[in-house]
């Protein structure tokens, strides 16, 4: 297995990284175990200007229309560290992803950039969100920044609707929200939808963790505000512990030494 450590030529913010044991409010944990999901929010513990920078260079997605993209599998290694696992594609089972345009097949991304990677405070986030959830080394991560920008509406999920995405632990945090209606975050208790649990609108620099394995989730299509200026939304998509067998299989072949989750 490739872990390959970061280089130390990071872009120092000046503002204060957040102890791991104090990253989170208690309440963030205790809302995870009593109802499975959690919205609150990284003000204090992330650059978010300075996040957003990252979203200006981002490849088209090669798969989805209107959709923008990168993408790297993380993990930690025996000191707790945050390190680059290396290439492997993205894999979503038709049982978990039943867009046409990217059910059952193998996905393949430019990596996020070393410069975000080396930032203290995105290995620190990362450090702290494993901590959360319980992440040890040698599982592997998948991080995300993906979104939409243009003008008129696109549906953010790209015909996905109502799905869990195969993992047992999720968090979606927005980076980016400008001249823009909509994007509603929905919660369910069944795929159907017949059981809603929350309704909720992240603004930029807040996080929405949730237990994909229990839950369903989905996102209001999203209208441009000012006709005369393009929107955008941008995301940072974290997630680990896969309980899609295909994504799995994909892993052991690029991550023979990898942690896999071996419990549905």
């Amino acid at each position: 297995m490739k872990l390959d450590t970061l280089k130390h030529g990071f872009d120092v913010t000046g503002m204060p990284t957040a102890p791991l044991a104090h990253y989170w409010a208690p309440d963030v944990a205790t809302d995870l175990d009593r109802q499975g999901w959690s919205h609150t929010h990284l003000h204090q513990q992330i650059d978010l200007a300075a996040w957003q920078s990252f979203t200006a260079d981002l490849p088209r997605d090669p798969y989805v229309n209107q959709r923008w993209k990168r993408m790297s599998w993380l993990g930690l290694d025996d000191n707790g560290s945050m390190v680059n696992m290396g290439e492997c594609p993205m894999a979503q089972g038709g049982a978990f992803n039943d867009a046409e345009s990217m059910a059952d097949r193998l996905r393949y991304y430019d990596p996020l950039t070393p410069t975000f990677l080396s930032r203290p405070d995105v290995k620190a986030f990362v450090q702290a969100w494993c901590r959360l959830w319980g992440i040890g080394p040698r599982e592997p991560i998948l991080m995300q920044i993906t979104g939409v920008r243009g003008e008129g509406q696109v549906d953010p999920l790209q015909g996905q609707g109502i799905h869990a995405d195969g993992c047992k632990a999720l968090s979606i945090l927005v980076v980016t929200r400008e001249n823009v209606s909509g994007a509603e975050n929905h919660l369910y208790a069944d795929k159907a939808g017949t059981r809603p649990l929350v309704d909720t609108t992240l603004a930029p620099g807040e996080i929405l963790h949730l237990r994909d394995d229990r839950l369903f989730h989905s996102v209001d299509g999203i209208t441009q505000n000012d006709a005369s200026a393009p929107f955008e939304r941008f995301i940072i998509i974290i997630n680990s512990r896969f309980v899609d067998a295909f994504q799995n299989r994909i892993l052991r072949r690029h991550f023979p030494d990898a942690v896999l989750n071996t419990t549905v």
